[in-house]
Order: structure tokens, then sequence, then C-alpha cells
């Protein structure tokens, strides 16, 4: 398959090595930082130029991985070099309506990727009108997949939803490794050996929760004895409200990503 990206930042490079490591692809990057183009070069194989392609071929996937605040320029600048080629956006915000308009083109799928995915741990969450062809949806597939989880979406408020749990969510986890880590050095372990312990324990965790066929809350529960130290800090997060506070965060990201694809996509 013949991939162009149009961006080389941080997650183009995580999907680009994850192509890469699939094999049997002929990837392209557009990027006008000579630099990100030579360490892709150096990593990946992949070629890459500063200037658009005058021209793409229908049967070519075309990724959009620059900032939302550049995407219109960047799609007047592309619909005449289309050709039908097939156009994978994974710039937040951006509506299908105004991807269309840009772009001229209705052959477009939409996703929204997560931080993850530099280390093959991606989920991304995809949306595309009912009328895009199965192979058009499979090759947009090829593509996250190589990142990690992929899930397709019944709706485009979808992206929306998938923003405040799996786009935004490593930053909520990342936020509590952090306290914990800090929480570690507070105990007297030092620096290196806090951040090797709450690392492992999460690891630890996450994998418990994976493999087991108790819901979560059991997990937590099995942890918790009456009277003991575990029920002592959990009562605490209780009566701070952490969980409370994790969700309400959650749906202010939901709102602020419907905010924003209202704000983007009105030109």
């Amino acid at each position: 398959m013949q991939i162009t990206f149009i961006g080389g930042g941080n997650m183009a490079g995580a999907i680009i090595g994850g192509l890469a490591r699939q094999g049997g692809h002929r990837i392209h990057v557009v990027e006008h930082q000579q630099d990100k183009l030579d360490q892709l070069a150096a990593d990946f194989g992949c070629s890459g130029g500063q200037t658009l392609p005058g021209a793409f071929s229908a049967d070519e996937v075309v990724v959009l991985a620059v900032k939302p605040q550049q995407l219109r320029e960047l799609c007047l600048q592309l619909a005449p070099r289309l050709n039908g080629a097939l156009v994978v956006s994974i710039a937040a915000g951006i509506r299908l309506d105004a991807l269309r308009r840009w772009l001229g083109s209705g052959r477009i799928v939409r996703v929204m990727p997560n931080t993850p995915a530099m280390v093959g741990k991606g989920v991304s969450g995809l949306y595309a009108d009912a009328e895009i062809a199965a192979a058009d949806r499979e090759a947009a597939e090829t593509v996250m997949r190589a990142a990690g989880l992929t899930v397709w979406l019944d709706d485009e408020t979808g992206i929306d939803d998938i923003t405040c749990v799996s786009g935004s969510g490593p930053a909520y986890v990342f936020y509590f490794i952090e306290s914990m880590i800090e929480a570690a050095l507070k105990a007297g372990f030092a620096e290196a050996q806090a951040r090797e312990l709450v690392l492992a324990t999460f690891d630890g965790a996450v994998e418990l929760a994976r493999q087991s066929p108790l819901p979560v809350a059991a997990l937590r529960q099995n942890v918790m004895s009456k009277g003991g130290t575990t029920e002592r800090a959990i009562a605490r997060f209780e009566a701070e409200g952490v969980k409370a506070a994790i969700i309400a965060g959650a749906m202010d990201c939901r709102e602020r990503s419907i905010e924003m694809g209202q704000q983007l996509s009105q030109e």
C-alpha cells in the first residue's frame, strides 16, 4: 500500500514505525522540518520531502497528521491534487463536513488515536460515513492497526466520546502515576526506585485486570480488608471525591472536544 503522511510529528512517527514493522508498504512523508524527515528516513527507511506532491493516485492513502489549526489551509492545497485518494485524518476536532468542504471529496475516515501508539499500544477510534467502501475501511484500519487496537464508531459523535476515554485517557493515567511517585518519594524511596515501584505496580494491576474474569471493582475489594491499610487510603479518596472528579474531568474533556470541533470546523 502507498501511504503518504502529511506531517511527521510524534503520532505520525508512531504509526509509521508500526507500518514499517508490518512491512509491505511504501511510505512517503511530507514535513517542512528536514531534521524530522532525516530521522524518519534513518529509523524506518521511508522517503520524504518538504513540499506536497503534484498529484496523488486514487489507490493511495493520505494521512493528515498536522495540527488542527493548520488543517483547513492544507486541505485547500490538497484538494486539486487528491485525484480521489483515500484521506485518513488524525487531526483532533475537525468534523467530516468541514473536511468534505475543504477537500472536495467524501472519501475520508476520521481517527482519534492516542499517544501509547508510540510503543505499539495505542487505541484508535475510527469513523466513516456509511457509503465509504469496505476496502477503504480496511485500508484505514490497516494503517491504524499498526499502532495498536482499533475500534469502529457507529456515529461521528463517538469521536468526542472516545476522546474523553482513550484519546486523553493516558494523561489521566500519567497524572495518577505522577501522584503515586510523589507519595513514594514522601514515604522515603529514592526517585529511581519510586518510579520503578509505581510503574511495576501499574503494570501488574493492569495485567491482573486484563486476565481476571472479575469486575475491576471486585479486584479492588480483594485488596481491601476491613479496617486495614488499603481501606484507609480508599476512604480518603472517596472523601476527597477522587472518583467523581475523574468522571467529571472526562466529561469536561468530552465537552471541550465538541467545542473545539464546532470552532475549528466553521470556516
